[in-house]
């Protein structure tokens, strides 16, 4: 029985996949694959759990010209629209994916947590907040909802979704789980105070062993199903580029990405896959899925044209002038920031979170050159 079933959710996935990377024509009984979606993390994934909590963020997302491309609104989503968990909730035929604390608020009605929930936080991190707190380092609210909060949110909510071992079985066993990306915040903090790659690299064992065990959680409650996504390539990250500005020309690839910074994030990539690697051998009849950000994002930045973005596409759309549009001092959101007239011509949104644009293509990965960013192995 056990075998069955992973057959069947394999297939599904495949299915899945074979939609979204290629725009396949696939048959319509791809809509029941997944009865539901679970997701973690922080402003990649966050569906507006932001707008419940009270302190305003930088960029607040919960202002204009936010959300404008799709919902014609801000929605808590820190881009012009979509994300990539709106885009694979699209290609399964559900809904997009309320958030938690919309929930708990009494917004969001039982009936509307049936097919999935997003947990993920603008600004969340993997771990807790002590941790950064010990450090030293001055935090913001967002880190009281850690990757392990976000685990206690699911399982607070869980008797909601089922109430016998049986049923939720049945309910976790036929669910997508998106465990991130998460981390990019967590060394967000000692970036702000150091360059130096060995500064930064001891941070990154302790982040994979949160994101480790956030995904063992997942699977000991019943998960069969799991994507976990890497990081950015946020040495193209207009914001960090502008911090990190130097006239050494060495310091840059051909694309004008920090050669360094993106190696930092490589190796936090291939930690996690090694992670995942060994949960594979560990649990051979548990789907885990890595999802590769960093190489669909990085060919936005190497060869835009394929991807119709413009000349420079390390400027921001939405953003306060600068060499890259972006201005620590005037963000998206902020009084006299506009944004762009055609967002999907953009790369990045606002510095720090991409446009609907991007993250459409990073969910379907690079369809002229059949390349999967989701990788099953």
């Amino acid at each position: 029985m056990a075998l069955s079933v992973q057959f069947w959710s394999l297939l599904c996935l495949f299915l899945v996949l074979l939609q979204l990377l290629f725009a396949a024509a696939v048959p319509g009984s791809i809509t029941g694959c997944y009865t539901s979606i679970f997701s973690f993390g922080d402003s990649l994934t966050d569906t507006g759990n932001l707008y419940f909590i009270s302190e305003p963020q930088s960029p607040d997302c919960l202002l204009p010209p936010y959300g404008e491309t799709h919902f014609q609104r801000p929605n808590g989503r820190c881009s012009d629209g979509r994300l990539v968990v709106d885009f694979l909730a699209e290609s399964l035929g559900l809904p997009y994916v309320k958030p938690y604390l919309g929930f708990k608020n009494g917004v969001v009605k039982r009936g509307n947590i049936e097919q999935g929930v997003n947990f993920a936080v603008a600004g969340a991190t993997a771990l807790d907040r002590s941790f950064f707190e010990e450090k030293g380092f001055t935090v913001g609210v967002t880190t009281n909802y850690s990757l392990r909060v976000q685990l206690e949110w699911f399982k607070e909510l869980l008797p909601s979704l089922c109430n016998s071992s049986s049923s939720c079985k049945k309910v976790l066993g036929s669910s997508l789980f998106i465990v991130g990306e998460i981390g990019g915040n967590d060394y967000g903090y000692p970036l702000s105070e150091t360059k130096a790659f060995g500064d930064v690299i001891p941070y990154v064992p302790q982040v994979i062993s949160a994101i480790t065990s956030a995904i063992l959680e997942l699977i000991d409650l019943g998960a069969e199903t799991l994507v976990v996504p890497g990081i950015l390539p946020l040495g193209c990250n207009s914001a960090y580029l502008t911090r990190f500005a130097t006239i050494d020309e060495k310091e840059y690839d051909q694309a004008g990405c920090l050669k360094w910074l993106n190696m930092f994030f490589e190796y936090h990539n291939e930690l996690l896959q090694i992670e995942l690697n060994r949960l594979r051998v560990l649990y051979p009849l548990t789907n885990i899925i890595y999802a590769d950000y960093f190489n669909a994002a990085l060919h936005f930045y190497t060869s835009p044209e394929q991807f119709g973005f413009g000349d420079n596409v390390l400027k921001v759309c939405c953003g306060g002038g600068g060499p890259y549009n972006y201005n620590d001092t005037a963000k998206c959101g902020d009084s006299g920031v506009i944004a762009c007239d055609d967002p999907s011509e953009y790369v990045s949104w606002d510095g720090y979170h991409l446009t609907e644009a991007a993250y459409r293509w990073m969910t379907k990965g690079d369809t002229s050159g059949g390349s999967n960013y989701y990788a099953m192995k």
